[in-house]
Parts: structure tokens; sequence; C-alpha cells
């Protein structure tokens, strides 16, 4: 199975700066209490292994719990499905907009973020031998990537679903036509029923056909340190937090086989210090204020050691369609 790490390394102020992240994060978190307003589901069952979940934590009043086996974790309330995709698509205009941080580093997260997932894409294409695929892109509109993906002349056609409408079996889709790939970019992390999501992309794929996925996993080093501390964790957005194995184990009992499974993530040791410097009362170990206090060399040689090992909190991951090559 393929494993990626990169040399890069970049500031964290270029992708989600932590005081930048707090104005957009309280939005979110308003608008998912709000949307809990009327109704709640209860989640007390793992998408992962279908086993009771345990409680993890509080966000400002937002429970999580958390799978024992697979130590992923999830928001542990969730609205109804047209509620659901009402918040996420609230949060993405939102996000979207003048008012969130991301609007003044659009052009920093384009260079740093999406550009790199575009290439990510090509060479995993020209490593397959996959040439001109039908795509379809699952995503909560308006889309960062979709543009760029029309734009690359990767694909013969883009078609574009929304994720809540495609996991509750309601997505217009405009042909029957099988597509080869696929790309489920953070989709995971925010639907409520990421199990149905991945089904439904797997039974719109062509056998063979490639699926990419990206996504924060609980089992890096920031989230695993940080735990329900961390402020990268809040829903909707990370409503799911799949460990590696967790998300893995998804996407393997859907008829997938994973050809790479990376977490080239260069951010888990910045993410860190940036909590210990808004509040140095943290509690962290002794060895982890020792190495976060340490030379920038030694952060570097770190944060390489988290991809090595599959230990950053950012995963990339490709899965094929089992029964044939795509085309």
């Amino acid at each position: 199975m393929r494993s990626i790490q990169t040399g890069m390394s970049l500031p964290l102020a270029s992708v989600k700066p932590l005081d930048g992240l707090m104005r957009y994060r309280a939005y979110c978190l308003e608008q998912t209490r709000f949307a809990l307003r009327d109704g709640i589901r209860q989640r007390e069952r793992s998408p992962v292994t279908g086993g009771p979940l345990v409680p993890f934590g509080e966000i400002e009043g937002l429970s999580y719990v958390r799978c024992p086996e697979s130590g992923s974790l999830f928001l542990a309330s969730v609205a109804d499905p047209q509620t659901w995709r009402e918040l996420l698509s609230s949060v993405s205009m939102y996000r979207h907009s003048p008012e969130a941080f991301h609007f003044g580093i659009a052009d920093l997260r384009q260079e740093t973020v999406y550009t790199p997932k575009l290439g990510w894409i090509e060479e995993t294409l020209r490593l397959q031998g996959v040439r001109r695929p039908r795509l379809l892109e699952v995503v909560t509109l308006p889309s960062d990537m979709g543009s760029l993906l029309r734009a690359s002349g990767l694909f013969t056609d883009v078609v574009t679903v929304e994720e809540m409408l495609l996991a509750s079996g309601r997505a217009p889709m405009p042909d029957e036509e099988p597509v080869q790939t696929a790309v489920l970019l953070e989709s995971l992390d925010r639907v409520d029923d990421p199990a149905a999501l991945v089904q439904a992309v797997v039974d719109r794929l062509s056998p063979g056909g490639l699926l990419f996925v990206t996504g924060l996993v609980a089992s890096g080093f920031d989230l695993a340190t940080l735990g329900i501390r961390n402020r990268y964790l809040y829903p909707p957005d990370r409503t799911n937090c799949f460990s590696l194995r967790g998300l893995t184990a998804l996407l393997a009992a859907s008829r997938l086989s994973l050809l790479e499974v990376s977490t080239p993530g260069m951010l888990d040791v910045q993410i860190v210090q940036a909590h210990l410097e808004q509040d140095p009362r943290l509690g962290v170990s002794p060895f982890e204020r020792q190495l976060l206090e340490s030379e920038e060399d030694t952060h570097r040689a770190f944060q390489t050691f988290l991809q090595q090992q599959r230990l950053s909190s950012f995963t990339r991951i490709v899965a094929r369609k089992e029964g044939g090559a795509s085309a």
C-alpha cells in the first residue's frame, strides 16, 4: 500500500490561523445548536464497528462520544437529514463570506490547500493508468475545488452532487452512467451518516473506480494530544473525526480496497504550539512541552516522523472499488 510524505512546510496562518478561526468556530457552534433545537437523533452506535459509543467530552454544551474500539469521535446528537443539510449549507455560505477568515487568505489557501489536492489526484490517476475519467464531486456548495477540477482537463465530465442529498438517497443524477472517479474531500467529517455516504458513492462508481478521501483524523498528534480541548474539533465541520484505523475500516466495509493511506499533514506541531500560546496553562506532558520548546529543526524532524508513521492529523486515502480495473 502506498504512503506519501512531503518535505514541504507552511505556516499555520496561511491555512487555518487559530486566532482567525475563533469567529468562524463560534458561528458553527451557534448554528449547530440552532439546528438541534427542534429535535435530535442520538448517536448510540459507532458507524465503524456498530458497537456502543461512550462519552468523550463537551464543546460548549455539545457532547462528543467515542468509539472505544477504533478511537473515532462523533458528535453525540444530529438533526434530521434535511435540517442537517441546511446547517451544512449555512456554514458553507458563511465560510465563503467576508466574515470568515477563509476570505482574507483565499489566495493562500488556493496555493497551499486546493492546488496540492489537485496535484495529488492528477499524480494518482497517472500512476493508476487512468485517463480522462468521469468524476463525481461530492460536496456542500459552494465548492472550493469544482472550478479547479473542471479547468484541469483531467476529466471528461465533472458531476457535482450535494453530500447530504447523496447520503440520504435524494441526490438527482444527470443520468445513470457510472463514474470512474469520485472525491470526498472532508465530506465524511461533516455528514450525519458517513457510512451511508460511502455506500452511495460506491454504488455510483464503476468496478475498479477510484475514490479520493481527505479528512482530519483523531489519531493524529495534535488531536490526540489536545483531545476535546482542540479548537479545531467542532461541529458541523467535525461532526465525525475518525481515527485512521476507523476511517480505513469504514471504507473497507464498502467493497473498497486501499491503494494509498497517508497522513502528509504539516501542521500538528504548530497547532499544539498555537494552543499553548493562547493558553499557557493547557495541560501537556513534560515530554510534549520539551518537544514544543525545542529548536525549529527538531519540530520539522518530528513532523516528518509523524508523516512517515501515519501519525499526523490530516489524511489522504485512495481506494478502489472491487471488481476490476478502472477505465
